[in-house]
C-alpha cells in the first residue's frame, strides 16, 4: 500500500462518530487518508462496554488508555489496563477482548496497522453525535452470524461471546 506523501491534519473533533456494540468510536484517521497504511480510532467505552472476543491475524492493534480502565483478556492472560497504560496486540495475536469493568467512562486511543478496522466499523456502526451512546444490539444467532460475515470481509474473526468464561 502506497502511503500518501502529504501530512495528515485532523481537527480536534473531525471524523465520523459511530455507535459500535454500544461503544462510540470516532474515526480520527482512516485508511483512505493514509493509503491503507494505518487508521486511528478514538474509542469511548461506557461501563460494561467493549467488543466481544475476536481476533485479527492480519494486523497489529494498539491501545493507549487515555481515561478510565479496561480489563483486557487474552487466551494466555488477563489484566487491567488503567489510565496511561499501553496495550499492543501483535499481528496474529490470538483471541482477545477489552471490557470496561469500572463505573466510569473509559477512553482508548486505538491504532491499527494496516488500516481496515475503520472500514469494518463504518459498515457495522450507526452514525451518532460525538459522545452519544446507543444500547448494544441484542446478539441473537442471526445478528452474530451477520457480524461474523462482515468481520471476515475485513480480516477479523469473532469468537463466541462466552469464549473467556472460566
Amino acid at each position: 500500500m502506497e502511503q500518501p506523501k502529504k501530512v495528515v491534519n485532523v481537527a480536534a473533533q473531525d471524523g465520523p462518530s459511530l455507535s459500535v456494540v454500544g461503544d462510540t468510536y470516532r474515526l480520527v484517521v482512516t485508511g483512505k487518508q493514509t493509503g491503507g497504511a494505518y487508521a486511528v480510532i478514538d474509542m469511548l467505552v461506557p461501563p460494561g462496554g467493549g467488543p466481544g472476543p475476536h481476533q485479527h491475524p492480519g494486523f497489529h492493534e494498539t491501545f493507549h488508555v487515555l481515561e478510565g480502565e479496561v480489563r483486557v483478556d487474552f487466551e494466555s492472560e488477563s489484566f487491567t489496563a488503567r489510565q496511561g497504560a499501553f496495550v499492543g496486540v501483535p499481528k496474529g495475536g490470538g483471541v482477545h477482548r477489552f471490557q470496561n469493568v469500572s463505573g466510569s467512562l473509559a477512553r482508548l486511543w486505538c491504532v491499527v496497522i494496516p488500516a481496515g478496522l475503520d472500514d469494518f466499523f463504518l459498515e457495522i456502526g450507526q452514525p451518532v453525535a460525538a459522545g452519544t451512546f446507543l444500547p448494544p444490539p441484542t446478539m441473537t444467532p442471526d445478528e452474530q452470524q451477520r457480524l461474523q460475515t462482515i468481520a471476515e470481509k475485513y480480516g477479523q474473526q469473532l469468537a463466541p461471546p462466552n469464549y473467556f468464561d472460566r
